[in-house]
């Protein structure tokens, strides 16, 4: 597969077409931003090691009925994946009280919710991505109805499978954000699942397995995403 022109460069990734308009290449990078890029750093092997997690994760998800943008990989910080019109509404799912719905609701850290909670934010980096609802994504024009179903029924099946799935491997699925595309009169799932998109959490002693390690100043965030890919990969 030859790479071909760039075409974007997000906080973690960048963008090139291919030889196949059909598909695109993503290269995961080293660089952390946090709080809307206001923290900014360069962490060694971070592209590599959210490349191989994200490639796992879509793997098994593929197994499990939810269909993804991965194809495969193509380098250590390199996938081939389906190109996609991103709907710009990012799904948030929670199982346990933390970040931002605790700031906001008041709910400690680390309480378990009664039930998953799935929100939305309008994706748009001028803007911050602000929280929205049905009325404003519907209003915009953003996605419609059937596909917001689609949306939801898929993220919440995500969590279905991922839950269990880490649990048997000793980690918490606190919460995680997930994107999503039209393809060829479809929606695939897009975008990473990685310590950068995740909240992973030690089901032992609560240890932290993910990005507030960056963002909290915990230090060893490198060596935490590893121990996710390492218990993952089952080694």
């Amino acid at each position: 597969m030859e790479r071909r022109e760039f075409l974007y460069e997000g906080k973690a990734k960048k963008i090139y077409r291919t030889d196949d308009p059909a598909l695109y290449l993503v290269e995961f990078k080293d660089d952390a931003t946090a709080f809307d890029g206001v923290k900014k750093d360069r962490l060694a092997d971070k592209g590599i090691l959210n490349n191989r997690l994200s490639a796992l994760f879509f793997s098994l998800l593929e197994k499990k009925g939810v269909a993804t943008h991965f194809v495969r990989t193509t380098g250590e910080r390199e996938m081939l994946v389906r190109a996609l019109q991103i709907i710009p509404v990012e799904v948030i799912v929670r199982n346990i009280a933390a970040g931002s719905l605790s700031q906001r609701l008041g709910i400690p850290e680390g309480t378990l919710l009664s039930r998953t909670v799935l929100e939305f934010s309008y994706k748009d980096d001028a803007l911050h991505d602000p929280m929205v609802n049905h009325y404003h994504i519907y209003a915009m024009e953003l996605a419609t109805a059937e596909e917001m179903a689609a949306l939801e029924a898929a993220a919440l099946r995500v969590n279905e499978v991922l839950q269990p799935f880490l649990a048997e491997r000793g980690i918490t699925l606190v919460d995680f954000k997930l994107e999503f595309g039209r393809h060829a009169g479809g929606i695939l799932l897009g975008d990473e699942i990685s310590p950068d998109t995740c909240r992973f959490w030690d089901s032992s002693s609560g240890e932290k397995l993910d990005k507030d390690r960056f963002r909290r100043d915990m230090g060893g965030v490198v060596e935490a995403y590893r121990e996710v890919l390492r218990r993952v990969e089952g080694a």
